[in-house]
């Protein structure tokens, strides 16, 4: 990830509404908490939740790659890295790119003979008002809960079942 996703002020408002905290002495830790839920949300339903600039490096192998990041919204540019790990952007007229209507992003690629770097837009919504409700509901409830069990002992299973019954219809699951 390139530029992770801003979470705006009103994202801590609606935690800390839910927490019922009205002091600002907490803030720093909800706000790690929130991201790392964010973090949580994209592992189990397999789709970044907010948009996020990326980039993936893949392989010397000419034909077509699918990015792992989903849902790509945009593919921005394509570098090829030399083996000093200098970059040099890749003729737009060399490369063909497909984004599906299941989010994936594909690019097929000419022989390069060296690895190459696709930048590009990833995530379900553009900001945390535009993200879907069951989503944004499933963020507050883990990171509450995360804030509430800050000092138990042992790790409990992430996410909760709560927050997993409201993220399942969201989960993209892939054969290998």
């Amino acid at each position: 990830m390139l530029t992770p996703a801003v979470l705006p002020g009103a994202a801590l408002a609606e935690l800390k509404q839910w927490l019922g905290i009205t002091t600002t002495g907490d803030d720093t830790p909800l706000l790690s908490l929130l991201t790392t839920a964010l973090e949580v949300c994209e592992g189990f339903t397999g789709q970044m939740p907010l948009e996020a600039e990326c980039e993936e490096v893949l392989g010397a192998r000419a034909g077509w790659h699918t990015l792992a990041t989903r849902p790509v919204q945009a593919i921005s540019g394509v570098e090829v890295i030399a083996a000093d790990s200098s970059r040099s952007a890749l003729d737009a007229g060399s490369y063909e790119i497909d984004l599906d209507a299941e989010g994936a992003g594909r690019i097929r690629l000419p022989e390069t003979g060296a690895r190459v770097a696709v930048r590009f837009t990833a995530g379900l919504a553009a900001d945390w008002a535009a993200l879907p409700e069951s989503l944004r509901h499933g963020l507050i409830r883990l990171a509450a809960h995360q804030h509430r069990e800050r000092e138990t002992e042992g790790a409990a299973p992430l996410p909760p079942a709560s927050v997993a019954a409201l993220w399942r219809p969201w989960r993209r699951m892939h054969l290998a």
